[in-house]
């Protein structure tokens, strides 16, 4: 079994550059995959590359060479299986207890048609989000939801950043997703093809829960910090509020997200 031992190593340079490095990963347009679960639900047409550590292959060997010799679980891996000694591998890692497997793989594409199409889209736009677990929560409540498509600006955090990816448990290989230049014009598409946009918004002067979401419709859903930007908001059909009791004013973004996707999913079950 040759093994990569040493952290000055050209692959392994490339990995953790890609680990922390927005720009390096969309220059190869790759994104890093840890963990056993992440692995197995992989869609093969997207794996590049495949690095396990020591202790993994030592324990995992019979699993490795089934894979690789087009193995029941997942078919013939496109790829050879790469082994880091446990200390270089927990070097490259992003995780502080590493499960020994990582991945590279191909991004995804999509046009914002393909993201916002469909006979009746239901659509989660992101303004300015900021916090990895915060995206990848929503992705993962997207998907149980039944949301069709999520639609980003450009000042969103990375949804390859490697915690965002950890976060959607998967769901990030099965949602559809783009991002885009210029947000305000992406709404204004989407309104000019019939889909009905809402602002989860402070001066909201209806109740989420009283509106018609069974048609074509999309969430704006803003900043953690500063909620939506005045241009995005303003290009809302109707402003809608989560009413609290207490003293709390408003939920984290990723919560209120998931809200009104289910909200949406409610309703359009009950038809």
């Amino acid at each position: 079994m040759n093994k990569i031992t040493s952290t000055s190593n050209t692959k392994v340079k490339r990995l953790v550059n890609l680990k922390k490095k927005r720009k390096a990963r969309d220059e190869e347009k790759v994104f890093l995959v840890e963990g056993i679960r992440m692995f197995r639900e992989i869609p093969p047409e997207i794996l590049r590359e495949v690095y396990v550590s020591e202790a993994f292959y030592k324990k995992e060997q019979g699993v490795i060479d089934g894979l690789q010799n087009g193995g029941k679980e997942k078919g013939a891996l496109r790829t050879a299986v790469e082994v880091l000694s446990d200390t270089v591998f927990g070097y490259v890692s992003d995780t502080r207890t590493p499960q020994g497997i990582l991945c590279v793989a191909r991004q995804m594409e999509y046009a914002l048609p393909e993201v916002t199409g469909g006979e009746r889209p239901l659509v989660a736009v992101l303004d300015h989000l900021q916090d990895p677990g915060n995206l990848g929560t929503i992705f993962r409540a997207a998907e149980g939801a039944g949301v069709t498509g999520i639609v980003m600006d450009r000042e969103c955090v990375d949804i390859y950043n490697p915690k965002t990816i950890r976060s959607t448990m998967g769901s990030v290989y099965r949602m559809p997703f783009c991002y885009v230049e210029d947000l305000p014009d992406a709404v204004r598409e989407m309104k000019e093809n019939g889909i009905l946009t809402y602002a989860a918004h402070l001066e909201g002067r209806r109740d989420y829960d009283e509106e018609d979401y069974r048609r074509p419709c999309a969430f704006l859903i803003g900043n953690e910090g500063n909620g939506l930007t005045r241009e995005a908001a303003q290009l809302a059909d109707a402003y809608i509020r989560i009413p609290m009791k207490g003293q709390v004013e408003s939920l984290n973004a990723a919560v209120a997200a998931s809200v009104l996707m289910f909200e949406a999913a409610r309703q359009r079950r009950k038809e």
